[in-house]
């Protein structure tokens, strides 16, 4: 059975985030019946296999200016689509995905869904 995890978007962000499309109840993350990890924000989409995922875990404590919206990290190729400031899943990829924003693939997305410990455990735990 498919799972969705709907992202946590903090009303104080909630018309930015309208603006760019996402949509609470269609956008987050999906773990297909037939094996594919989706992630949904507004008109960005990362869709690969499930098998590619190497791992997950919990994230916090973000600065809202790098955690809401779509962002690239300064350190490394990852990206992330965030609803709040509050908490999220930083998900890694055995291999980069196509690039979404940039110059090039990413190999970590962190999403920030409304069931974190829930979507870290439908991933196999920790990284």
């Amino acid at each position: 059975m498919s799972q969705h995890f709907a992202y946590d978007v903090d009303r104080r962000w909630a018309p930015l985030l309208l603006a760019a499309g996402v949509r609470p109840r269609r956008d987050g993350v999906t773990l297909t019946d037939d094996g594919r990890f989706l992630a949904r924000f507004g008109w960005l989409r990362v869709d690969v296999p499930l098998d590619r995922v190497d791992g997950a875990h919990r994230t916090d404590g973000y600065r809202w200016w790098t955690a809401v919206g779509v962002r690239l990290s300064a350190a490394d190729d990852g990206l992330t689509f965030g609803t709040n400031a509050k908490r999220g899943v930083c998900i890694h990829f055995r291999e980069p995905f196509p690039r979404v924003v940039g110059r090039r693939g990413h190999s970590a997305l962190t999403v920030t869904v409304a069931d974190v410990d829930g979507l870290v455990t439908a991933l196999g735990g920790g990284h």
